[in-house]
C-alpha cells in the first residue's frame, strides 16, 4: 500500500466526494480529518455510486477505532495504516472492503488545492505497511509540503518518489522566478541531496544539514551586498548619535570599525496573543534571544547570513526614530520652530451647523430647506418668500421614502394636528443631497429618541496598500470619505461615526505609530478621542478598531486572528487579520485581507479566501461548526483582494477615460468569480463608480504605470480594482451602504485608499415590561410544518439538524429524516415532518425580543456528525398564526452545498406582542407611483410589521433554487 496517499488532511467533504467520484470504482476510499472532532478522522468509501462516511475516533489510550457499525465487535488499532489495512478485507461492517486508495494529487501552483493539516497521528509502532513519519508540520501549505515519507525499511521506489516530486515541481516555477541561479543551487539539492536528509530525518535527526549547505551556497553573494548596506546604515546612524565628550569610552567605540561576524542579532517576538479578550497592546514589545536552534543552524554561514539580514532589520526600524529625536533635539536646543504634522485641533466640538438644501417641489416651484439638528426642526421656505412656509418638528415627521427609480426624490410624511397627515414630494439637485438630508434627518432623530441604548450606528471601513511608505500628513479625505465614487456630500461629511475600522497592506509604520497617528487624524477632524477597541496585525497587515467613548461599555467579547497564506502559507506578506466583538447584542466581524498577486492567480486568490474563511477562529466558540459567514449578524470582509481585469490594458484605459465602468465590471475576476459562486457567496457590495484603484504612478492620480521590469522580463499589472470592501449580514437586519468610493489626493502608494459607510441596526439586552414571576409564564414556540433540503452530495446518510440560536437555552435536535431520495446522481433529497422536529421555545417570550433573533441551522450526518451545510433564518418573518414558506441556501467552507425550505410558525402569547417601532423603519424605499395630488392630505402608509422595504442595493431572499440541478425534484425537466 502506497505511503499514507490516502490521508488528504483536512478537504472538505464535498471535495472528498468529487474525488472519490472521479475514481469512480466500488471500494475507492481515502480519509480526512474528522470536521466535527477534533483528533479524529473520516473515512469515505465509494459504493455503487454513494459516498459513505465514517468516523475513526482515538480512545483514552489513543487507540483508534471505526464508529457505529452494528453487529461488528469493534476493533482497536495502534496507528492508522493498521485500521486501514485491516478494513481491507470484507465482513467487518462497511459497505464493502476498501480497495482502492485515493491518493492525494500533485497540487498545481494556482490551482489552490488545499493541503494543510497536522499528519497522521501516530499510536505507536504496530503490526502491517511499514510505519509512516511526516516533514514538519510548520509551514504545510496548499503547495503539497507535508508529506508522508516511508522509513528506511520501505520499498525504494517509494524513497525515490519525493525527491523526483519535488523537482517537477522546481521546473514548474522555474519560467517565472527571477532568481534563476538559485534556481540552479536548487535544483541541484533536489537532485542529489534530499534524499539524505530525508533518511536523517527518518533516524531522528531533525537538522536538514544538506539544505543549510545548499542556502549557504547559493546566498553567498548576499554576504557583500548586505555588508556594503549595512556599512552605510551604521556611518548613518552614527552622525545622528548624540555628542559625547571625546575622552568617553562610547566614543572610542562608536568610531571603532563594526565587524561582519561579531555582530549579534536581536530576535523580536510580538508578545500579543492572536486571540484576546483583553486590550490590545498599542506597541509588541522587543525581547532579545539568542538565535533560534533550527534546522538551519548547522551551517555558520547561513547562521551569519540570517544575522546580518536580522541586523539590517534592527537597523531600518530604529534609524527614524533616531533621527527624529535628533531633529526634535535640535528645535528644542535651538528655539527654532517647525510646522505641525497635523492641523490644529478645534478648540471644542462645536454642534452641528444647520444645513440648507435647494429643493423642488411639485413640477416646477422651487424651495429651501432648512435642517437643524439641534433645534430637531425642518423648515420649509419658498423660493422669494421672507417667512417660512412651515416649521415640521421631528416628532410630527412619520415617514420619510426614498424613491428607487428617481435617485434625488424624497417624500416626507408629517402629522397633523386633526389626526390627518400631509405627504409632500422634493426633488434634491442630485442623490448624494437627498442622502446628506436622509441622513440629517436619522441623526436628528437619533439624538432626540431619548433612548438609553443605541438602535441605529454609523460603522466606516477603510482599506488601503500604503506601499511600504509613509502615509501623507493628512488622511482627511480618506477618513471623511471623500474623493471618487458614491461620496460624502460636504454637509455630511464630518459628522462622526460610531465605528471606525481601518484595514491596511504593506504598512511600515509601527504598530504604536499607526494606532496614534489614527487617533490623532480623527482628534483633529472630529474633536473626539477616539478609543481602540482591538489592533491586529499580521507583518504588515494591519487592521485597527477604534469607537466614541461612550460606546466603549457596550464592547464586549473582543477576539483577534489571523491567518499567513503567503508562501508556503508561513509568511505573513500575504494573509488575513480579523476582530470580531459584540455591540450589545450585535455581533460584528471584520477582515481585512491581502490576497496573491498577479493576473494570472485568480485560481490562488480563490484558495486564499476559503483558506482564510476555513482557519479564521473569530466569533463565538460555541458556532466553530458554523461557516465564518454566518456566525455574525454583520460581516464586513476588505483588503487588497488583487483580483485582476481581465482585459487588454489599452482598453481599459479607454473605458476609465469615459467612464464607462460597467463595460470594465464584466471584465473583472472578483466579479466573474462570485457569480460562479467560487468566493464570496451571497456578500453585498456597493456600486462601483470610481475608476480602479491600482497601478498608478506615485505622486499622481492622473497615470497608471502597468509595466514592472523584472529579471525575468517586463511584467503587466493592469489598472485594476484591487481594493474591495464587501459585506454580508443576517437575514431581516438592517445595513444600508451610504458611501463606497477612493480618494484622488492620497498618492504616496500606487493603491489608492478605499472607502465605506454603513448605517447599521442594533439590538440590546431586552428587558420585559413584565418582571419575570409577576404572572405566570407564557412560553412562545417555534413550530415546523415541515423542512425540505437538498444536498450536493454522492452520500447516502441519514441526517438529523442541529437548532441553534442565542434565545435558546441549549442546542436543539430533530429526528432522524423521515424521506429520502437518491435518485438524482450527485444529489440527496431529505425531509422532516413535523412530529421529527422540535418545538422551540425561546428563553423569552417577547415578541419585540423575537423579531431580533435568528435560528442557524445545521444538517448532519447521522453516522459522521458532521455538517453538510448550514443555513440562517429570521425569526421575525414567521412571526403570525399563520405558518410562514421560508426557503434559503445552504454553506459549508464558503461552498454553496444545496437548499432548504419548509414551512415554520412562531406563536406569540396574549400580553406578549407589543412592539414598537425602530428608528431606522421609518425610512423606508418604493417605487415611483402615481403623484398624490398637491397638498392633499392622505393616509400614511402603516409602518411594516415584519418586513422593512429593501433598496435594490441589497439582495433579495431566495425565492426558488438556482442550481438548475435541483430543478429535477420539481418535476422541471
Amino acid at each position: 500500500m502506497a505511503a499514507a496517499g490516502w490521508y488528504h488532511r483536512d478537504i472538505s467533504q464535498v471535495v472528498a466526494e468529487g474525488l472519490l467520484a472521479e475514481a469512480g470504482r466500488d471500494g475507492s476510499f481515502l480519509v480526512r480529518d474528522s470536521e466535527s472532532v477534533k483528533g479524529a478522522y473520516a473515512l469515505c468509501l465509494l459504493f455503487q455510486r454513494h459516498v459513505y462516511t465514517y468516523r475513526i475516533l482515538p480512545d483514552d489510550e489513543g487507540l483508534l477505532s471505526v464508529q457505529s457499525i452494528q453487529g461488528i465487535q469493534v476493533k482497536c488499532f495502534r496507528t492508522l495504516p493498521d485500521l486501514i489495512n485491516a478494513y481491507q478485507h470484507p465482513n467487518n461492517g462497511l459497505v464493502t472492503p476498501l480497495l482502492h486508495p485515493v491518493h492525494r494529487a500533485r497540487p498545481d501552483e494556482d490551482s489552490g488545492e488545499p493541503g494543510r493539516g497536522q499528519g497522521l497521528r501516530q499510536a505507536g509502532r504496530g503490526e502491517g505497511p511499514a510505519e509512516l513519519v511526516t516533514l514538519p508540520t510548520d509551514g504545510e501549505d496548499a503547495r503539497g509540503w507535508g508529506h508522508t515519507v516511508p522509513c528506511p525499511g520501505a520499498a525504494p521506489s517509494s524513497r525515490t518518489h519525493i525527491p523526483q516530486q519535488l523537482h517537477q515541481r522546481l521546473q514548474e516555477q522555474v519560467h517565472s522566478s527571477p532568481a534563476s541561479d538559485f534556481m540552479g543551487f536548487m535544483a541541484e539539492y533536489l537532485t542529489h541531496h534530499v534524499q539524505l536528509d530525508l533518511e536523517a530525518l527518518c533516524h531522528g535527526h531533525p537538522q536538514l544539514r544538506h539544505l543549510s549547505t545548499a542556502l549557504a551556497t547559493a546566498c553567498r553573494a548576499l554576504h557583500s551586498e548586505i555588508d556594503f548596506t549595512l556599512a552605510g546604515l551604521e556611518t548613518l546612524a552614527r552622525v545622528f548619535d548624540p555628542p559625547v565628550s571625546p575622552r568617553s569610552p562610547a566614543r572610542e567605540q562608536v568610531s571603532a570599525p563594526t565587524a561582519p561576524r561579531d555582530l549579534h542579532i536581536l530576535w523580536c517576538s510580538p508578545d500579543h496573543s492572536e486571540e484576546s479578550t483583553d486590550p490590545v497592546p498599542l506597541s509588541c514589545s522587543k525581547n532579545i534571544h539568542p538565535p533560534p536552534q533550527g534546522f538551519l543552524s548547522s551551517d555558520p554561514d547561513l547562521e551569519l547570513l540570517l544575522n546580518k539580514i536580522s541586523t539590517v532589520n534592527h537597523l531600518l526600524s530604529s534609524l527614524e526614530k533616531k533621527v527624529l529625536k535628533s531633529l526634535q533635539e535640535t528645535v528644542t536646543r535651538h528655539n527654532l520652530a517647525l510646522p505641525s504634522a497635523a492641523m490644529p485641533p478645534p478648540a471644542a466640538a462645536r454642534p452641528l451647523a444647520v444645513q440648507n438644501f435647494e429643493v423642488k417641489v411639485g413640477k416646477s416651484q422651487s424651495a429651501a430647506l432648512m435642517v437643524d439638528v439641534e433645534s430637531g426642526t425642518v423648515t420649509v421656505t419658498k423660493r422669494g418668500s421672507s417667512s417660512p412656509e412651515e416649521v415640521i418638528p421631528q416628532d410630527k415627521i412619520l415617514q420619510l421614502i426614498k424613491y428607487q427609480s428617481v435617485q434625488s426624490k424624497v417624500r416626507l410624511v408629517c402629522a397633523r394636528d386633526n389626526q390627518k397627515s400631509l405627504s409632500r414630494d422634493f426633488i434634491f439637485p442630485s442623490a448624494r443631497k437627498r442622502e446628506a438630508f436622509c441622513q440629517l434627518l436619522q441623526l436628528m432623530k437619533i439624538q432626540h429618541s431619548n433612548l438609553d441604548e443605541p438602535e441605529l450606528i454609523s460603522v466606516y471601513v477603510g482599506t488601503w496598500n500604503m506601499g511600504s511608505t509613509p502615509p501623507p500628513r493628512s488622511l482627511a479625505s480618506w477618513l471623511t470619505s471623500r474623493g471618487l465614487g458614491r461620496t460624502q456630500d460636504e454637509t455630511t461629511a464630518c459628522i462622526p461615526h460610531d465605528i471606525y475600522v481601518i484595514g491596511t497592506q504593506e504598512n511600515s509604520l509601527g504598530d504604536r505609530e499607526w494606532v496614534e497617528f489614527l487617533c490623532a487624524s480623527l482628534k483633529t477632524l472630529m474633536a473626539i478621542d477616539y478609543r481602540v477597541v482591538a489592533l491586529q496585525c499580521l507583518w504588515s497587515i494591519k487592521i485597527v478598531v477604534l469607537v466614541k467613548p461612550e460606546h466603549q461599555r457596550r464592547i464586549s467579547h473582543v477576539h483577534t486572528s489571523s491567518v499567513k497564506t503567503g508562501i508556503a502559507n508561513t509568511l505573513g506578506n500575504k494573509g488575513a487579520v480579523g476582530v470580531s466583538f459584540l455591540f450589545n447584542g450585535t455581533s460584528f466581524g471584520f477582515v481585512n485581507c491581502h490576497l496573491a498577486s498577479g493576473s494570472e492567480k485568480t485560481n490562488r486568490r480563490n484558495q486564499n479566501y476559503s483558506d482564510i474563511l476555513h482557519s479564521l477562529a473569530l466569533g463565538d466558540k460555541r458556532l466553530g461548526g458554523f461557516d465564518l459567514t454566518l456566525r455574525f449578524t454583520h460581516l464586513f470582509w476588505f483588503g487588497d483582494l488583487n483580483y485582476r481585469l481581465d482585459m487588454d490594458v489599452q482598453d481599459i484605459l479607454t473605458h476609465v477615460v469615459k467612464k464607462e465602468f460597467q463595460a470594465l465590471l464584466a471584465a473583472d475576476q472578483l466579479t466573474l468569480e462570485r457569480e460562479k459562486n467560487k468566493v464570496f457567496l451571497r456578500f453585498s457590495e456597493g456600486d462601483i463608480s470610481f475608476p480602479p484603484t491600482y497601478r498608478y504612478e506615485r505622486g499622481t492620480r492622473d497615470t497608471y504605470v502597468w509595466q514592472k521590469s523584472k529579471p525575468t522580463g517586463m511584467r503587466i499589472n493592469v489598472p485594476s480594482w484591487c481594493d474591495r470592501i464587501l459585506w454580508k449580514s443576517h437575514p431581516e437586519t438592517h445595513v444600508v451602504c451610504n458611501s463606497y468610493g477612493c480618494t484622488d489626493d492620497i498618492m504616496t502608494s500606487d493603491h489608492s485608499p478605499v472607502f465605506a459607510t454603513f448605517e447599521v441596526g442594533v439590538t440590546s439586552q431586552f428587558v420585559p415590561k413584565e418582571a419575570p414571576g409577576s404572572s405566570p409564564e407564557a412560553l412562545a414556540c417555534i413550530e415546523w410544518e415541515s423542512i425540505e433540503v437538498i444536498l450536493k452530495t454522492s452520500s447516502r446518510s441519514k441526517c438529523y439538524i442541529e437548532f441553534h440560536s442565542y434565545c435558546l437555552e441549549e442546542v436543539q435536535r430533530s429526528g432522524e429524516n423521515t424521506f429520502q431520495n437518491c435518485d438524482i446522481p450527485g444529489f440527496l433529497k431529505l425531509g422532516w415532518s413535523s412530529k421529527h422536529l422540535p418545538v422551540l421555545n425561546p428563553i423569552l417570550p417577547d415578541l419585540e425580543y423575537l423579531g431580533d433573533q435568528h435560528l442557524l441551522l445545521s444538517i448532519k450526518g447521522m453516522e459522521s456528525c458532521e455538517s453538510y451545510g448550514e443555513c440562517c433564518l429570521a425569526v421575525r418573518s414567521a412571526i403570525g398564526s399563520t405558518a410562514q414558506r421560508f426557503e434559503t441556501f445552504l454553506f459549508h467552507r464558503g461552498e454553496e452545498t444545496g437548499s432548504v425550505r419548509g414551512w415554520m410558525r412562531v406563536r406569540v402569547p396574549r400580553g406578549r406582542c407589543g412592539t414598537r417601532e425602530r428608528l431606522y423603519e421609518w425610512i423606508s424605499f418604493e417605487e415611483e407611483d402615481a403623484e398624490p395630488a398637491a397638498e392633499a392630505p392622505v393616509r400614511p402608509k402603516p409602518p411594516p410589521q415584519r418586513l422593512r422595504s429593501r433598496p435594490r442595493s441589497l439582495p433579495e431572499l431566495a425565492t426558488g433554487y438556482t442550481n438548475p440541478a435541483y430543478f429535477i425534484f420539481e418535476g422541471v425537466p
